[in-house]
């Protein structure tokens, strides 16, 4: 399936913006924290198209317990995300089940952009620009209860294209997410989710244009 082909509906994707319990818009580049209850269904769209989501998910009654890319490619045998797939924590059990998609496939391989990979990647005076770690960090110390640098791991980057190449290699090109595509997960369990609206301007998984993004919670 293309980035750019629309996947199978489901009745989640009929829910309307008016009976949400919660209607965010995150700015562009910026960071986002929110406790979502299990059964509530939890959806982003990007609003400008082309904008990289940086996500993470840790369970709210026990923050040892997080999302986990190795345990859900393992259980879905796939790198990509798409309707149908389970997120799954690094002690096995679903977190959130992605019951709606309007992009077709996300990326759990390339990580968050952080100072010391601008540097490396881009040059020594990029260290400065914001960046998605930064961002995580920062909604870590506005939460209510303990979570903190040692708690970051591999995140779930929504919307973004990054191809595999025959050969193995791992590359971004850039965004191909329309405006208004959307993504739809139910919890399984209470998680916390963080989001980086990806604020990195020296790559094309954002077309180097940060814009913002909606959140809603429904719920069901």
């Amino acid at each position: 399936m293309s980035a750019r082909a629309v996947s199978r509906t489901s009745p989640a994707c009929k829910l309307k913006a008016g009976s949400a319990v919660y209607n965010e818009i995150i700015a562009a580049g910026e960071p986002w924290i929110h406790e979502i209850k299990a059964g509530q269904v939890f959806r982003i769209v990007a609003m400008g198209g082309s904008q990289a989501v940086d996500t993470l998910f840790y369970s709210a009654w026990d923050t040892s317990e997080r999302y986990s890319a190795q345990d859900t490619i393992l259980a879905q045998r796939n790198i990509y995300l798409r309707i149908g797939s389970k997120l799954m924590s690094n002690l096995g059990r679903p977190m959130l089940t992605i019951v709606g998609d309007s992009f077709g496939r996300h990326d759990t391989l390339t990580g968050a952009c952080a100072a010391e990979s601008n540097q490396v990647r881009y040059s020594l005076d990029k260290r400065h620009m914001h960046n998605c770690r930064s961002n995580f960090l920062a909604a870590m110390a506005s939460w209510r209860t303990s979570i903190d640098k040692r708690d970051l791991s591999p995140n779930i980057n929504f919307f973004v294209h990054a191809p595999v190449t025959p050969e193995g290699e791992l590359t971004f090109a850039e965004g191909t997410s329309e405006p208004g595509r959307y993504v739809e997960m139910r919890a399984e369990m209470d998680v916390i989710a963080i989001v980086s609206n990806c604020p990195q301007l020296n790559n094309l998984c954002n077309a180097c244009h940060p814009t913002p993004v909606r959140v809603m919670i429904w719920d069901m």
